[in-house]
């Protein structure tokens, strides 16, 4: 179980009084381009200088180095970032259920980074977020490349994940479909400004 609570979280480009995202729970993020929606998940992550809190349940970011924070609290950018050749040596635990729920057979983990599509390796990203088992997810439009077949993968899997792992999701999409699909709320920023 974990809830996420952000206060009077500031940074430059972000001014965001509070969000609070309960035990399970999804909230999805939306604004113009440039309105600092991935600003504001990079802030929670800690990845840019920032003031306020951030509360994991009852601990604070403040309380935790930086690299055990995101290992808690795990952003995944819109284009992820890949640093060994092939897809398995990144992460130790991958989840042949999470492969398999993604559109993957077990052998894609010998495959090499530099042969997938970006489709596959936004697919991908989210499995090795998964692997790392985070309490939280901040996803930055994470089916931007996707097809419908593929976004509905990665919907019921996130989904499946909140159901059973009570993690909790802020989740950045510029679709109003699909935000009525995945969030139990919604809420938009504009000028860095996160709207009460």
């Amino acid at each position: 179980m974990s809830n996420l609570r952000i206060e009077r979280l500031t940074a430059a480009g972000v001014d965001a009084g509070e969000l609070h995202i309960g035990d399970g729970g999804c909230t999805a993020l939306h604004g113009p381009s440039g309105s600092g929606k991935t600003l504001l998940l990079r802030a929670i992550a800690d990845l840019d200088d920032n003031s306020g809190e951030v509360w994991l349940d009852a601990l604070a970011r403040s309380a935790m180095d930086g690299p055990s924070w995101r290992r808690r609290v795990m952003y995944l950018a819109a284009e992820s970032h890949w640093w060994q050749p092939t897809v398995g040596e990144h992460a130790s635990q991958w989840s042949n259920d999470d492969l398999i729920a993604l559109g993957f057979e077990s052998d894609v983990l010998d495959w090499e980074v530099q042969r997938l599509s970006s489709g596959e390796r936004q697919r991908l990203a989210l499995a090795r977020a998964l692997a790392h088992e985070p309490s939280a997810l901040l996803l930055d439009e994470p089916t931007a490349n996707l097809d419908q077949t593929n976004t509905e993968r990665v919907e019921c899997l996130v989904a499946t994940w909140r159901a059973h792992r009570r993690g909790c999701v802020l989740w950045v999409s510029h679709d109003p479909a699909q935000r009525a699909r995945i969030a139990d709320q919604e809420r938009r920023i504009e000028h860095g400004r996160l709207q009460t």
